[in-house]
């Protein structure tokens, strides 16, 4: 019986995992893809304390962190989650089961497919919703990225610099940040499509054609690429709980500002709830407000007294108190 288990292990869960294990809880952590969506990330210049970042490089640093504390972690696919009289018990796809008074559901997102002809066959084959595990397989060749926000940017960024040509095709007016556009309006081997959607992804055994169709007036075209990123935004990794936890109508997990859901005892951190802003930042954030309150819940339903003020170890702000002078 643990007292804490944390399912997934992105930047919220890995987070959760040090506060759990600083407050003495005994955890697991169980997951399937380490990193969650910040390892698919090629830079991170707006996480605090590191001016520039790749997400895989930041992400093993905080798998770093979470070593250097008593956590488990075990690469297993949670199936199923049941409540019990006092606690909860978790079921993996091997059968294998765990038991633990609370839970912290970190599960984030996923990339969201387009759901058009080719998509599914070409996958690996050109189809690819990562642009930094994928994007050096395009040198000098042909490629094209759909998408009007920050991750189809940064996946257009990181082609420009190796590929012949790369097409940013969008069916709407970019939403991505004004710094993040500027840095690649002025490559010279960059096509904006801007009001156009893909229709249909072709091929024999890889890509080699995407038709087109206007957002605005009955016009297609073709173009005869080599691959395709997809980056038409993601959605909430939520299915384990859908008929246990209350979801809002995007599939994400109802929170209130302690990370609580709709069952005490379960709590959520990250992209997967309903906090706004889908930032690797505020996932840690919530990461660790969700450890803290699965903490004090465990005080209460033991009738313990919960400590107030500066700890011995730390105080209220989670650093070693320097001495005054």
């Amino acid at each position: 019986m643990y007292d804490c288990i944390i399912i997934g292990m992105g930047p919220a869960g890995l987070t959760a995992g040090v506060y759990a294990a600083r407050k003495n809880l005994s955890v697991l952590m169980l997951g399937k893809q380490y990193g969650g969506q910040a390892v698919l990330t090629s830079e991170i210049e707006n996480y605090m304390g590191f001016e520039y970042i790749k997400g895989p490089e930041l992400m093993n640093r905080f798998e770093e962190q979470v070593k250097k504390y008593p956590v488990e972690m075990s690469r297993e696919e949670v199936n199923n989650i049941y409540q019990e009289d006092s606690y909860f018990r978790i079921v993996c796809e091997d059968e294998k089961e765990y038991q633990s008074n609370t839970i912290i559901i970190a599960t984030g997102e996923s990339p969201r497919r387009l759901g058009i002809p080719g998509e599914k066959r070409f996958t690996g084959q050109g189809v690819s919703y990562c642009a930094t595990c994928d994007a050096p397989l395009f040198s000098g060749k042909k490629a094209a990225v759909i998408g009007s926000g920050n991750d189809s940017i940064e996946a257009v960024h990181d082609l420009i610099k190796i590929a012949e040509h790369v097409y940013l095709i969008s069916p709407e007016k970019l939403s991505a940040d004004r710094i993040l556009v500027d840095k690649v309006n002025k490559a010279d081997n960059l096509t904006r499509l801007i009001g156009w959607t893909i229709n249909k992804i072709s091929g024999e055994n890889m890509v080699n054609e995407i038709t087109l169709q206007s957002s605005e007036q009955d016009e297609k075209q073709s173009l005869y690429i080599d691959g395709i990123f997809i980056k038409s935004g993601t959605i909430p990794n939520s299915s384990i709980v859908k008929d246990m936890l209350e979801l809002n109508q995007n599939n994400e997990i109802k929170v209130d500002c302690n990370c609580t859901t709709s069952i005490p005892g379960i709590f959520a951190a990250g992209d997967v709830t309903n906090i706004p802003e889908k930032q690797i930042i505020v996932a840690a954030g919530e990461g660790a407000k969700a450890a803290l309150s699965a903490n004090k819940y465990l005080l209460k339903q033991n009738n313990t007294d919960i400590p107030t003020g500066i700890e011995t170890s730390h105080n209220i702000f989670g650093y070693n108190q320097l001495p005054m002078h």
